[in-house]
């Protein structure tokens, strides 16, 4: 009986399917475009944007054949162009022209990533195309300012302006987007500070404004978006304190604030992040110590980055013993105290362990083998290096025993000595010997006497010929000297220069870029980039992958010396000094052009800070204040006094002006246009005497 009944309910369904399967048939394919209207719109903009035909073929339904258009009943709901490339015709004057955007009163969802659209923002995106879910103009090459309209798009949930050449201030207008959930507008030129209002953005789960210019404090409001998984705040000028109020953010995974201008100490209230797995806070002016309950035990961390600030104090002890953590950089600071004394964090194989630039010292530990990557130069380590550090950890500047590169003596022993410390010596028995004991006096003393007066005698001669020898080669050279004068040379000899990678050691003159990153970091090397045409090279604002703001020199080899570029690597090289323009790296895989990248300086130079603009309505003009010129005038010359009396030979700058002397944002002075750094000639021996004596010549 109970077959009987499956087969009849079996029959039954296969009939009812069978009369509705012409309706499912019906349902699953889509309806041809049914809006005169907008096909009209859709071939205007195909017009506009310089569309390809394959791509949308314009005798093709655009509802059924045509790339990247999403409809729902025959309605346009959702325009996709993201990376679509234009015809030939099309790519001579790209146009940020989408006005026919405005006739589709349905559409949701608008993506031009990757796809070149030059111009503004128009002002009507805000008020004609309000159904508008998710606009994304992801690296896109719009410029100005964003408009205070695009806060009437009520209904936007995610919105993508990362990686253009925005301008301008944030529009307050934007934090009427209730129902936003991700906002990004990292990697942009946007100025001014973050508007205090974002806190109504209560929808928002990431916040990316990474890699601008603001400035000012972060507003304590963040902290009540109770739904934001993401913070990147970096690459920015932000000052002030980081705010208690970000330990609310209970769903928050990823907080990134560095690179900016942060002071102050880290607040213990971000103990209430529990959800955190990354935690940057490097680059910036933090101090103090680590609260002992900023890192609760239960944490699910897997990224902590302190490096560069000015910490004190110890590490937090349930930093060793993380199970989670993959990655720990705390270089740069003025961390002290001994490592544990055992292997505390032995589930972290694969993690990155770097304490480099410290004051840590004692003992290596069994901890350090529980990390795949260890990086511990530069503090005051003592004793031997343990079998379980391996050969690839960087030990460098410590006080190890039997291991290169290590500080001296006399730094070790003080460090040591002045925190009331024993110092191992390196291994070696304390210099001081007790004295030998007394030979009893007898005839063998009349010999030490005669043997003593024969050598004293043959030296005196030998000194006396040697000061003659001296002196006839003075006077030789300097006749010669002063039958050519005195002159300067190059800092290399020989018939020409040497090739690149041939007297240079690349790996102290920065890192290696490649064209297309900095092609991309300066925005194709367009004017709206070019900062002035030097004599030496063209110089462009650029910012790299990482949101560091640098300045590219492209210098042009057919139409200058082939040497220059040399000139001032081997320069690079050869000298380090804090007075001097920091070089990151070049870039020397053109032929015909090269590369050179440096850090960029937020107060420009000398000549464009000696005088500001302080009201762009009256256009006054504020001159530095004279501890700041005293402050500029003392580093510019700290760096030449380096120059001519610590370098060997000495060198001569040959283009000191107001446009050379770069300032930071503390306006510390970085000397720049250091092509034409050259050694002096001349008389190098008195020049010798000078240096010794610390007298004018």
């Amino acid at each position: 009986m109970v077959d009987q009944r499956s087969i009849v309910s079996c029959a039954l369904f296969l009939v009812v399917v069978s009369l509705f399967e012409p309706t499912f048939e019906q349902q699953s394919q889509p309806l041809p475009l049914g809006s005169t209207t907008e096909r009209v719109a859709l071939l205007e903009l195909r017009s506009s944007l310089g569309l390809r035909s394959r791509d949308w073929p314009i005798k093709a339904d655009p509802c059924l054949i045509w790339r990247g258009i999403q409809c729902q009943n025959g309605r346009v709901v959702g325009i996709n162009i993201s990376g679509f490339r234009r015809t030939r015709l099309g790519s001579q004057n790209p146009q940020f022209s989408v006005d026919a955007l405005a006739k589709f009163t349905l559409l949701q969802s608008f993506n031009a990533s990757n796809f070149l659209l030059p111009g503004s923002i128009p002002d009507w995106f805000g008020q004609q195309v309000g159904s508008l879910q998710v606009l994304d103009l992801t690296s896109c090459s719009v410029l100005g300012p964003i408009p205070l309209s695009l806060g009437n798009s009520s209904n936007l949930t995610g919105l993508y302006l990362s990686h253009n050449n925005l301008t301008g201030t944030i529009p307050a207008s934007l934090s009427q987007l209730l129902h936003l959930s991700v906002f990004d507008l990292s990697r942009n030129r946007l100025t001014g500070s973050i508007p205090t209002s974002f806190g109504n953005l209560r929808n928002l789960s990431v916040l990316d404004i990474s890699g601008n210019y603001l400035s000012g404090a972060i507003p304590p409001g963040i902290g009540t978006l109770m739904k934001l998984q993401y913070l990147n705040l970096s690459s920015n000028m932000l000052s002030a304190s980081i705010p208690a109020q970000l330990g609310d953010l209970d769903s928050l995974v990823d907080l990134d604030l560095s690179a900016n201008m942060l002071a102050g100490s880290v607040p213990s209230d971000l103990r209430g992040l529990r959800n955190l797995q990354r935690m940057i806070v490097a680059e910036n002016l933090l101090s103090g110590t680590l609260p002992d309950n900023l890192f609760p035990s239960s944490t699910q961390l897997q990224v902590i980055v302190l490096r560069n600030n000015g910490f004190t104090g110890g590490l937090p002890k349930v930093l060793w013993s993380m199970p989670g953590l993959s990655l720990l950089d705390v270089s740069g600071n003025n961390f002290t105290g001994l490592l544990p004394n055992s292997s505390l964090n032995a589930n972290a194989t694969a993690a990155v362990f770097n304490i480099s630039q410290n004051l840590f010292y004692g003992s290596l530990t069994p901890l350090l083998g529980s990390f795949s990557v260890i990086d511990i130069s530069g503090n005051y380590f003592q004793g031997g290096v343990p079998g379980y550090v391996g050969t690839s950890a960087s030990l460098d500047r410590n006080c190890l025993r039997n291991v290169k590169n290590q500080k001296t003596l006399a730094e070790c022993s003080s460090f040591y000595t002045g925190r009331g410390l024993t110092f191992d010596n390196f291994g070696q028995p304390n210099s001081t010997q007790p004295p030998p004991p007394a030979k009893p006096p007898g005839k063998s003393n009349k010999k030490v006497i005669i043997l003593a007066a024969v050598l004293g005698g043959v030296g005196l001669i030998v000194l006396l010929v040697l000061i003659l020898v001296v002196l006839l080669l003075c006077l030789r050279k300097r006749g010669t000297t002063t039958e050519r004068g005195v002159g300067v040379g190059p800092i290399t000899t020989g018939s020409g220069p040497p090739p690149p990678g041939g007297s240079i050691n690349f790996s102290r003159v920065g890192d290696a870029f490649t064209y297309q990153q900095l092609l991309q970091a300066a925005g194709d090397f367009s004017n709206t980039n070019l900062i002035k045409n030097g004599h030496s090279g063209d110089l462009f604002r650029g910012v790299l992958e990482n949101g560091i703001p640098v300045v590219i020199k492209r210098i042009d080899l057919r139409s200058m010396k082939k040497e220059a570029y040399i000139q001032e690597l081997e320069f690079f090289n050869k000298v380090s000094h804090t007075r001097f323009v920091p070089l990151l790296g070049h870039c020397l895989e053109n032929e015909n052009e090269k590369f050179l990248v440096y850090k960029y300086m937020p107060n420009g130079d000398l000549s464009s800070s000696l005088y500001k603009k302080t009201n762009t309505v009256d256009d006054s003009l504020q001159s530095l204040d004279w501890i700041t010129r005293l402050k500029i005038a003392l580093g510019a010359a700290e760096g030449l006094s380096y120059l001519h009396h610590e370098c060997n030979p000495p060198l001569v700058h040959r283009d000191v002006q107001a446009s050379s002397i770069l300032l930071d944002d503390k306006f510390e002075v970085r000397l720049g246009s250091l092509t034409d750094v050259c050694s002096q000639e001349g008389d190098t021996h008195q020049s010798r005497i000078t240096r010794l004596l610390r007298l004018p010549q």
